[in-house]
């Protein structure tokens, strides 16, 4: 990969993270595995190692890649403890972070409808897999997401392999599809529950819900995820998100 034509300026180091995040896109280098060094980036862009520099500084800044002195840089690999709360953002009252007790609810193959579609960047028709899950705070069910992630992407994802991972559903992802995602857009409403998020949540039929809407991006801003979580915020609040722009949802997820 060559880095031709670059113009001067401000330019020449955004050329440099866009070849590194198409490099990443393709898998050239894993999550946790070290990429080069500056100099090797250098000549094989042609370009000089603080404008490499400056490329790699936002990409640390943007939890892309991580520098680890005296060893190097390295892909950021998503993980429990450091990574899962800048995309979790449901806290207590008191704002009191925890880690959810996860169950899977549903699991199915479908076909996209144009307005997934459209957000997920496939065919209209192209196979999706649909999942929703309930996640619970203190053995409290707050939260209902309902998922969708096109086959492409995933191929060969099961119910079994979503039940039983070990991990966050992020690291999921990454570790099982390489698929790394660097970021979220969301929209946040208010709503009520129906028959079936009030049987789900434990609350009365229109009891008010938080909706959050989600579409989760990888590399190159490619949507990967779309979400759509509904939060019980009696007990509970929402303490903001990473935003990425994105096209508006139309009729949510059908």
């Amino acid at each position: 990969m060559t880095i031709d034509n670059l113009g001067i300026g401000g330019k020449r180091y955004k050329e440099a993270k866009h070849a590194l995040l198409a490099a990443l896109a393709s898998q050239e280098w894993k999550g946790g595995e070290a990429i080069p060094s500056e100099r090797r980036l250098a000549e094989r862009f042609g370009i000089s190692i603080g404008t490499v520099r400056k490329a790699i500084d936002e990409l640390v800044a943007e939890n892309i890649l991580v520098r680890h002195q005296g060893l190097g840089t390295f892909v950021a690999h998503h993980q429990r403890d450091r990574h899962f709360f800048r995309f979790f953002r449901v806290v207590g009252a008191g704002g009191d972070r925890r880690f959810p007790t996860v169950e899977l609810l549903s699991f199915e193959q479908a076909k996209a409808s144009p307005s997934v579609a459209r957000l997920l960047a496939i065919a209209p028709g192209a196979t999706i897999y649909k999942f929703s899950n309930s996640l619970a705070l203190e053995g409290e069910v707050v939260m209902i997401d309902r998922i969708v992630v096109a086959e492409s992407r995933f191929r060969g994802l099961t119910e079994d392999a979503l039940r039983e991972r070990p991990s966050t559903l992020y690291n999921f992802y990454q570790d099982v599809f390489h698929v790394y995602v660097t970021g979220i857009e969301e929209r946040l409403r208010a709503t009520v529950a129906d028959h079936t998020l009030a049987g789900s949540l434990d609350v009365p039929v229109g009891a008010p819900l938080l909706e959050i809407r989600r579409v989760a991006y990888s590399y190159q801003q490619v949507p990967v995820e779309v979400r759509i979580s509904n939060v019980n915020t009696a007990k509970h609040e929402y303490v903001g998100a990473t935003t990425l722009p994105t096209p508006p949802y139309e009729n949510g997820i059908p």
